[in-house]
């Protein structure tokens, strides 16, 4: 799971163009351990605990969930999700039921 967690938050902070800095005292993490911090988390050392990966998915603008997701499709439609409207994510739930599922 550490490894997993590492992944997904480098990625998701690549995306967003933040440094490991930036990006931990946006998420309220003191300015000087920030960057160790989130050096440690990326590396899989330590898995920050769920508030503070809350706050790292805020800022990041990625669900949660995201972060858990083992498999590389499965994270890019977490990712996609939230920007699904209702009837979107309607379709998507029926066309996945017709292919049985």
């Amino acid at each position: 799971m550490t490894d997993v967690v590492a992944k997904r938050l480098r990625e998701a902070r690549l995306a967003k163009g933040l440094s490991q800095k930036k990006l931990g005292i946006a998420a309220g993490i003191d300015e000087f351990t920030a960057s160790p911090r989130m050096n440690q988390y990326e590396r899989g050392k330590h898995i920050p605990d769920y508030t503070t990966l809350e706050r790292l998915a805020q800022v990041l603008e990625v669900p949660l969930p995201y972060f858990y997701a083992a498999e590389d499709e499965l994270a890019e439609w977490i990712k996609c999700f939230p920007r699904l409207g209702k009837a979107q994510i309607e379709n998507v739930m029926n066309e996945t039921k017709n292919l049985g599922v």
